[in-house]
């Protein structure tokens, strides 16, 4: 799914966002993959309904592209396995936005590039064996030429489709690897102008002058008030100064 505009990761948007079934049936991915899968389905349904007929000599049913049956269980084999596999990555398309790990996004992305690459060149075998044996086909009594002709013209459509599909894989893969790219960290230059590296170049020193804080001493008359008194052997206590025990 290919997104324009805001923060985005592999060609979808963070996570976070509503699903836009209109915006994402309207996409180019969307649109090639489903002709892809209309493709396939053409292919493999025209073979397993009109591929295999009676000859004249032989009650055995034989492919009609050369009565070689490998010829048509191959193309039934690449068309039933893309009509899944379309299925799948376009549930896969819907499910990737909702991605919060990029690292699980670039895997599906990666499955879907190599996925649509190896089916573009099995198409492109699928077609040029059907086209070959197609065309040394001799006895056309009872061949139904139009499901002959359509097979190989849909395995030939196939091969455009998925080499767009996998095209578009590719951008969103080279897009995501530059867009989830962590920055190192790197030494900044060094100055040779001056001996110390520049994030510990030492700052300008500017020392400031000292003022002495100037103290006056007291004058020696004044009586200190937190001199002791004079000790004395038998203290009075306070308050009984003067007082006498009766005489009984």
């Amino acid at each position: 799914m290919e997104e324009t505009g805001g923060a985005s990761a592999y060609g979808a948007k963070l996570a976070g966002g509503g699903f836009d079934f209109n915006k994402f049936i309207r996409q180019p991915q969307t649109i090639v993959r489903l002709l892809s899968w209309i493709f396939a389905m053409v292919v493999f349904a025209c073979i397993t309904t009109e591929g295999y007929i009676n000859s004249a000599h032989s009650a055995e049913a034989k492919c009609i592209f050369n009565q070689n049956d490998s010829a048509c269980q191959y193309a039934v084999g690449i068309g039933v396995i893309a009509f899944l596999a379309c299925v799948g990555f376009l549930v896969l398309d819907v499910y990737v936005p909702f991605m919060s790990n990029a690292q699980e996004r670039k895997y599906a992305v990666m499955a879907d590039l190599g996925f649509s690459g190896a089916w573009t060149f099995l198409w492109f075998v699928c077609f040029c064996l059907l086209a070959s044996q197609w065309g040394s086909t001799h006895d056309i009594r009872g061949v139904p030429m139009d499901a002959g002709r359509a097979t190989v013209a849909f395995s030939f459509f196939s091969i455009a489709t998925w080499g767009i599909l996998t095209y578009f894989a590719l951008g969103r893969f080279r897009r995501g690897v530059n867009e989830v790219t962590i920055p190192t960290y790197a030494d900044p230059p060094l100055d040779h102008h001056t001996p110390y590296p520049p994030t510990y170049a030492p700052t300008s020193y500017n020392p400031t002058t000292y003022t002495p804080t100037t103290y006056t001493a007291y004058p020696s008359n004044m009586p200190d008030i937190h001199q002791q008194p004079p000790f004395t052997p038998n203290p009075q206590p306070p308050g009984d100064a003067g007082y006498q025990p009766p005489n009984y």
